[in-house]
């Protein structure tokens, strides 16, 4: 049998970086761009920009995309899969939209409602752009036999990278003058993330993962705790919801449910005896069947199997510890168990 090589591997997606952006550059003079800013629940604004403005847009988000690819192509740059990276220099990532929860929202808000969209108007006071998360560009283009086809390029944006024309000024030759916008921004220049047909290309790791909110590996630890924990307790949820739901977004929980060694922790019976003992608002049925509702309810649980909860015998109040370190034994006394 003849060896397979890594191009006859079956590949996760038919999606081809390089020939995409080989794609653009043949029709990179016919290609119109929209841009939109997005705060950091991820609801997009319309903005508009001058015409002067359009070789500039195109440049900085499409241009040095799709010029970087081919560029480092010749180099030896891979494609490579997000969900398995290791860090590897010389490689863009890929992952499906559908893993990526606040880009695929992002992309069907502005899609799918894009009449309902408002136009961004911070009023010159820059308190509304400080709660901006990201700049996303919209490339729309006639593809040949393909019909009109559609990609983004988003990156993030700093509030503090804003200057108010309040207290700014513009150094024009030799002098200074008066500031003319209410506000200016100064426009990332990196590569960080591009979305193509149902595809998240991600030449930043960490700064994808730092705008979309999303960490893989971390997710996947979590999701399988939260199987873990299902196996273990009797959970009711509402309908339709699930553990790995709640624990979306939330990295200080999932990060301490993957601290928790699920099968040596407390079991149904003595969570519910703790949980009444605390006096906490945690409900459970009448097959002693533990109800979440929301992520509230689930911090409650994680805090209960962990044993967050203390009563001091000082003062007889309730705490919940944030962080615990463990004693060393007493000097003179030999170690328990």
């Amino acid at each position: 049998m003849s060896e397979i090589t890594n191009s006859e591997i079956k590949k996760k997606s038919e999606f081809d970086v390089f020939q995409w952006a080989n794609q653009i550059e043949e029709y990179k003079n016919n290609v119109s761009c929209e841009l939109f800013l997005f705060n950091k629940g991820y609801t997009p604004f319309k903005v508009r920009y001058s015409d002067k403005l359009t070789a500039s847009v195109k440049a900085m988000f499409m241009m040095e995309a799709t010029s970087y690819v081919i560029k480092e192509a010749d180099k030896g740059l891979e494609q490579r899969e997000y969900e398995d990276s290791d860090g590897e220099s010389n490689a863009v990532y890929r992952t499906d939209l559908s893993n990526v929860i606040h880009a695929e929202s992002l992309i069907n808000l502005i899609e799918k409602e894009y009449k309902d969209i408002e136009y961004f108007n911070d009023g010159g006071s820059g308190s509304e752009f400080k709660k901006i998360k990201g700049i996303i560009a919209k490339f729309s283009y006639l593809g040949g036999d393909e019909g009109n086809k559609v990609f983004y390029i988003a990156k993030g944006i700093a509030g503090s990278s804003a200057l108010k024309g309040a207290t700014s000024w513009e150094l024009n030759g030799e002098s200074f003058e008066p500031f003319a916008a209410e506000i200016a921004l100064k426009m990332p220049e990196d590569n960080q993330v591009a979305i193509v047909d149902g595809n998240v290309v991600i030449f930043n790791q960490s700064k994808f993962e730092t705008l979309f909110q999303y960490d893989y590996k971390a997710q996947m630890l979590a999701d399988a705790k939260a199987k873990e924990i299902m196996q273990k307790y009797k959970l009711t949820l509402d309908e339709g919801l699930t553990l790995n739901d709640l624990l979306q977004d939330k990295k200080p929980l999932a990060k301490k449910l993957n601290d928790i060694d699920i099968p040596a922790a407390m079991d149904q019976k003595k969570v519910i005896e703790y949980c009444d003992e605390m006096q906490l608002e945690l409900m459970s049925d009448e097959d002693d069947s533990i109800i979440i509702q929301d992520d509230k309810d689930l911090a409650m649980f994680v805090n209960l199997i962990n044993e967050d909860y203390y009563i001091s015998p000082v003062n007889g109040l309730r705490y919940e510890i944030k962080s615990k370190k463990l004693l060393g034994e007493p000097e003179g006394e030999a170690p328990r168990g």
